[in-house]
């Protein structure tokens, strides 16, 4: 598996991101941009959430595309595996961890992308809640991201599991006083240490790079 998991944004290492695609930049490689964590947004604001992650995925030389997990909403779970198959590289935007976990169980997006990474036919690049919902479960992000905001999104209840892709946690925005969440997200943090929950504290800036069996935080 290859995967850059930042706290906010492309971090301070966007380099490690490109290495992965084993390419060079200047090629233009197409990624798949899922920005379905901010579906419970107004459109005007989801869709100003999306261009700024088309503009600064266009300044690491890559050709950034939408792709839109609702469109998947009701079809065949080969659809969706068919489309991400021809990305080299998704970008999982950040938002709230639940809606964006919800989108991904009703198109199937959650299936394809654990297949498509086990057998390391692209790469997963994401921050904050791009990053979250890999782990085993979510139980503790609900004092940062509402899940209520499910029902917003789609009329649904939130589901509680992760993609299981990592075996620990990820909470990011830790001491970083010019987030938002850095406050709340550290008691999340504080409250993982005390009932023993693996998880892994980045701050804005940093990223966990997998790469096979190595992994480092950059």
């Amino acid at each position: 598996m290859r995967m850059y998991l930042s706290s906010f944004r492309t971090g301070d290492h966007p380099e490690q991101l490109l290495a992965l695609l084993r390419r060079p930049p200047a090629s233009g490689v197409a990624v798949a941009v899922m920005a379905n964590a901010v579906d419970a947004l107004p459109a005007g604001e989801r869709e100003a959430a999306v261009e700024r992650e088309f503009g600064a995925l266009s300044g690491l030389g890559l050709r950034p595309a939408e792709l839109d997990l609702r469109a998947f909403f009701g079809r065949p779970a080969e659809q969706v595996a068919a489309a991400l198959a021809r990305y080299p590289l998704v970008w999982v935007r950040g938002g709230n961890v639940f809606v964006l976990r919800q989108a991904m169980a009703r198109s199937g997006a959650d299936r394809a992308l654990v297949s498509l990474l086990r057998q390391d036919a692209l790469v997963y690049g994401g921050y904050s809640a791009g990053a979250c919902v890999l782990a085993p479960g979510l139980r503790g992000l609900e004092a940062c991201d509402p899940p209520e905001a499910v029902a917003t999104a789609y009329g649904d209840v939130a589901r509680w599991d992760g993609l299981a892709l990592l075996d620990h946690a990820v909470v990011p925005h830790i001491d970083s006083p010019g987030h938002p969440e850095t406050e709340i997200l550290g008691t999340v943090a504080d409250r993982y240490r005390a009932e023993g929950v693996p998880h892994l504290t980045l701050r804005d800036g940093q990223a966990l790079v997998v790469d096979g069996t190595a992994t480092r935080v950059y």
